[in-house]
């Protein structure tokens, strides 16, 4: 059962939708060819298997070795705008959190504030964190909340030591509630054309496992 699940995520991602129009269809396995190796797919809301796959507050997170990480950029400068949308990572090399940084928010102007939102599928590695900390340190007009799903390697004495700094940077680190699954549910996961929107159906122990890894997290900051 479990090899099923897994292999779930990796078959629809070459799948097509079908109501695309044909000529996005060629851009899209165009582009798809032309990518290089390292690609970060960047979209406007996920596919719902990965979401309930890759999302899950599970402990044993087995097969869940991306991440996928949903943003809310907002921006109060002349004109105030938000942006959103979601980045995964396909490989190890890049990961979504240095991704945001390099390509949706490469240069922060000075005389603009942001507000960033994240919703992760697990909590960043060591150097991400590093990278957060160091770009909180530097950008004193960035405020970032990140809400994860589940904490990565959160044993490991490295890991919780660049989380702290991260909290001294002044990132927010919050484990996601049943509300805030609800929510990218809602706002980032494509819902099927012309269907109602599906209500998000909360798997058996996601409050105990909130809650379990919000304990950890306490501790850890």
């Amino acid at each position: 059962k479990m090899a099923e699940k897994q292999e779930e995520p990796s078959n629809t991602q070459n799948g097509e939708p079908d109501n695309a129009e044909e000529g996005e269809e060629k851009k899209k396995k165009l582009k798809r060819e032309d990518l290089p190796p390292f690609e970060i797919v960047t979209g406007e809301r996920l596919p719902a298997i990965f979401f309930k796959f890759q999302f899950r507050n599970v402990e044993y997170s087995s097969g869940r070795n991306k991440t996928f990480l949903c943003y809310m950029v907002e921006t109060q400068g002349k004109e105030p705008v938000t942006a959103r949308g979601y980045l995964e990572d396909e490989h190890a090399a890049a990961h979504a959190e240095m991704a945001f940084f390099n390509t949706i928010l490469p240069k922060c102007e000075s005389s603009t504030r942001y507000s960033i939102t994240w919703y992760v599928s697990s909590s960043p590695c060591v150097t991400c964190a590093d990278r957060i900390t160091d770009t909180l340190k530097r950008n004193k007009n960035l405020r970032l909340t990140i809400m994860v799903g589940r904490l990565f390697m959160w044993e490991e004495p490295e890991m919780q030591a660049a989380l702290k700094k991260m909290k001294s940077a002044g990132c927010k680190l919050r484990i996601m509630k049943p509300q805030d699954f609800e929510y990218v549910w809602q706002n980032f996961v494509e819902q099927e054309e012309g269907e109602e929107a599906k209500a998000f159906v909360p798997w058996e122990d996601i409050q105990e496992n909130f809650q379990y890894y919000e304990e950890k997290l306490a501790e850890i900051l």
